[in-house]
């Protein structure tokens, strides 16, 4: 996607909102992620906030009609800073009835349902588990319906380019796009731009969806004439100035591991193997070549670890992505590059388990693995993304920590993180703090564990260097020579080591803050990762309504930051919202912050605000 610069976008609507939430449904072979990101970026140039969220099912073509092969698009938008997805929808894209039965709790009442009347027959009214149409039956009575044969008109829209009908109706997601960009007042030039580009070698293609997209326009601008509906206005968000990009999480992690190898001057090499949801990760690193990111897709989980830990004994910054499944099969290799304490950054885009569980589906169940999941007294550093933007400078951390104290890393992102997108300011790479580390060349005294004395890193040197000859493995070092030992006082006296350096990264922590909120008061929510957002939102809400309550996010998991004990006992009551069964809890426990509780939840979709909202007024005696 170009980076683009905030402009005006021309609006003609009889109707203003401060934010709208759509959401666009259909089988998964209809593209509906296609064009939810198109209508993404519309939105972005027409200067709104917004985040949005690809909801799409684990079966690559699950049998078309059926609810289990349902694929969604939401886009929150608005005139504000936008931190959510959205609880309801405003309006809902229904292009079919098994998208209508899955996604229909999620609007509104008063909301508006656009649905695809030329695919409601018989046959589809029983896959998705319908006796008789909703069409008639009264049931979507509570909603504004505007039932169109959107399958029908896109025929008409393209019967001039004979394509084919079953080319043809592959256009309709288009004309619904059409429909939505008249509905709030998008332009449709960069979607015709988009297409043009995209299907440069099928020109036919791009004129049939372009047919559509304008179609879709034109019977919006015929219904408004008609007073059947009203368009609808979003104001500006008020946003700084500046180069944005719609990122996705998966991008901004990718950029940002990019980044910290420019910004310590070494190379990046990525091994990965595929897995849902963390592939995305390699394909944009596969794209920068042409900056001397080095990427290897692997056989198989064990072996792309061993490539980055082989990366980073050579003197590069290694780095291996995985989700829970992968991490699991990579933990023995993790505790090789913690006995040699090599710089080995470890992403985890959490999914929703155990096993195979639901891949395609968020969750927070990976902490208590990244903390204790290998063998023998292995402590790393874990540090968890809140948002797409965020992933960018979660990974120039990420980065800093693994070299200036020659440790893996694990960084913590998710399903939701790593697929969602939001508007991200391009920062200035040179006001951003050069990560410092050398590579040790002196032989005088040389040990490959001589150690540095503020950070207890160990020294690097790079295989080839005269005079630096030398050999690490899995087995138990010297703590003077490096060599081999059994020694039952050495091997304490390295298990100590090896805690004391990671505790003391602590040190380099920035003290923690409110990220809203006073400093101690009633109440403190405490998140981390993905929750993010919609904690935000509820306590900017409940803020607003007088109630005493402040935010706290943790970016760093292991160690806490040192400040953060004595900040939590300010508090008379603690909330720790989490996408699990309460693993940051039990660790907050741990640490003292005896008065927290925990608000859990394990169904493979993020907290709502109002969830959170509720859960603030009732741990404050209301109701």
């Amino acid at each position: 996607m170009n980076n683009i610069q905030l402009q005006d976008a021309p609006r003609a609507a009889q109707d203003t909102r401060e934010t709208v939430v759509v959401r666009i449904a259909g089988d998964s072979g209809d593209g509906i992620q296609v064009v939810g990101g198109q209508l993404g970026l519309t939105s972005a140039l027409s200067g709104n906030d917004l985040e949005t969220f690809p909801d799409y099912p684990s079966e690559v073509r699950a049998p078309v009609g059926t609810t289990y092969g349902v694929s969604a698009y939401q886009i929150h938008f608005g005139g504000r800073h936008i931190k959510t997805i959205g609880d309801e929808a405003d309006m809902l894209v229904a292009l079919n009835p098994a998208a209508l039965i899955t996604n229909l709790a999620i609007v509104r009442k008063g909301g508006r349902v656009l649905v695809d009347s030329g695919t409601f027959t018989a046959r589809n009214l029983d896959k998705a588990g319908y006796a008789v149409s909703p069409l008639e039956d009264g049931s979507l009575d509570d909603y504004q319906v505007m039932a169109a044969d959107i399958s029908r008109l896109t025929l008409e829209a393209t019967a001039e380019l004979e394509l084919g009908k079953k080319a043809a109706l592959r256009c309709k997601n288009f004309w619904a796009l059409g429909l939505v960009y008249w509905m709030f007042g998008r332009d449709r030039q960069p979607t015709r731009d988009w297409l043009q580009q995209k299907f440069t070698k099928a020109p036919d293609i791009a004129k049939a969806n372009t047919a559509a997209l304008d179609a879709g326009h034109v019977y919006g601008e015929a219904i408004e004439a008609a007073g059947e509906a009203t368009s609808i206005a979003v104001p500006r968000a008020p946003m700084a100035a500046g180069l944005y990009r719609s990122v996705t999480g998966a991008e901004a992690l990718a950029w940002g591991l990019a980044a910290a190898a420019e910004l310590s001057d070494r190379k990046l090499v990525f091994a990965s193997y595929p897995i849902t949801p963390a592939s995305p990760v390699l394909h944009t690193l596969a794209r920068l070549k042409d900056i001397g990111v080095v990427t290897f897709q692997a056989e198989d989980e064990i072996a792309a670890v061993c490539a980055a830990i082989g990366a980073a004994y050579t003197g590069g910054l290694g780095v291996t992505s995985s989700s829970g499944p992968g991490i699991s099969l990579k933990q023995e290799a993790i505790g090789l590059a913690v006995s040699t304490e090599l710089p080995l950054i470890i992403v985890n885009t959490q999914r929703a388990g155990p096993s195979t569980g639901m891949p395609t589906k968020t969750e927070q169940s990976d902490l208590n693995q990244a903390l204790f999941g290998r063998h023998g007294e292995s402590p790393v550093p874990v540090l968890a993304a809140r948002s797409p933007a965020d992933c960018f400078e979660v990974a120039i951390e990420a980065g800093r920590i693994a070299l200036t104290y020659m440790t893996p890393v694990i960084l913590l992102s998710d399903g939701f993180v790593a697929n969602a997108s939001a508007p991200w300011q391009l920062p200035n790479m040179d006001e951003v703090e050069r990560i410092k580390v050398k590579n040790h060349a002196d032989p005088e005294g040389f040990s490959p564990f001589l150690r540095d004395p503020d950070t207890l890193a160990r020294v690097w040197p790079v295989p080839g260097t005269p005079g630096l000859e030398h050999r690490i493995g899995g087995i138990e070092k010297d703590f003077a020579s490096g060599h081999i030992s059994y020694s039952p006082e050495n091997h304490q006296k390295m298990t100590d080591i090896r805690a004391e350096k990671i505790a003391g990264i602590a040190k380099s922590i920035p003290a923690l803050e409110p990220d809203q909120g006073e400093t101690g008061g009633d109440l403190a929510i405490v998140g981390w990762g993905s929750t993010y957002g919609p904690i935000s939102r509820a306590v900017t809400t409940m803020r607003a309504k007088g109630y005493k309550v402040s935010h706290i996010h943790l970016r760093h998991l292991n160690p806490f930051a040192a400040n953060q004990t004595e900040l939590l006992a300010g508090y008379a009551k603690v909330l720790v919202p989490e996408l699990n069964t309460g693993q940051l809890l039990r660790q907050l426990k741990a640490e003292g912050v005896g008065h927290a509780e925990g608000l859990n939840k394990v169904s493979g979709q993020p907290f709502l605000v109002r969830e959170l909202e509720q859960a603030i007024a009732n741990i404050m005696g209301a109701v």
